[in-house]
């Protein structure tokens, strides 16, 4: 379906949908997915970590993991040269909170919504209070906006420079966001790789 290879980012801070979004979006426009979070759970689960279920980045092995990537890049640095290279190759969405930064080409998309709106979905999907999720969150994404500040130079939910369309997602249920970001992916991302 897609003519000229086509590379979606898409992001925005845990909660926001971008996952299940962004998986979506692969299956329908015929793209590969691929998610920086995934390939950083694989790693963990090299390093002997084991429950890796949803919720597993809020949960204590999950915070252990990410301090120990706040000690030692090679974790991020192996995962983002990873996706790269798969986005050399093109029609990918790439899930990931660096690519944003790193990728030269592609269409970037952020995902907007606030910490409340985020952690209700969190403590919906993982069965934890909302307080417990707002915690959760703000402890995670202080030590993940530390990490990437340090390797990069960017500040993780700051900075939106990189970015072709940031959507206010506070409002809007998963449907919404899908038919939205499909009617921008159709009328912008494939009209342009048309016209190449």
């Amino acid at each position: 379906m897609v003519k000229e290879p086509v590379v979606v980012c898409v992001c925005g801070m845990a909660g926001s949908g971008k996952s299940t979004v962004a998986k979506r979006l692969a299956e329908k426009y015929g793209l590969k997915y691929y998610s920086g979070g995934d390939a950083l759970k694989a790693l963990a689960l090299e390093q002997g970590y084991r429950r890796l279920e949803h919720g597993w980045w809020e949960s204590e092995e999950g915070i252990r993991f990410l301090e120990k990537r706040g000690k030692d890049p090679k974790f991020d640095k192996m995962v983002d040269e990873k996706l790269l290279k798969l986005a050399q190759q093109g029609n990918v969405i790439l899930d990931s909170w660096t690519m944003p930064w790193l990728l030269k080409k592609g269409f970037k998309i952020w995902l907007d919504a606030s910490v409340e709106s985020r952690a209700k979905r969190i403590a919906k999907r993982d069965g934890i209070s909302v307080e417990k999720a707002i915690k959760a969150l703000e402890s995670k994404e202080e030590k993940t906006k530390t990490i990437y500040k340090k390797l990069y130079g960017f500040k993780l939910g700051e900075d939106f420079t990189p970015f072709h369309l940031i959507l206010d997602t506070n409002d809007l249920n998963e449907e919404e966001v899908f038919l939205i970001l499909c009617m921008v992916i159709d009328n912008v991302v494939l009209k342009s790789s048309k016209d190449c």
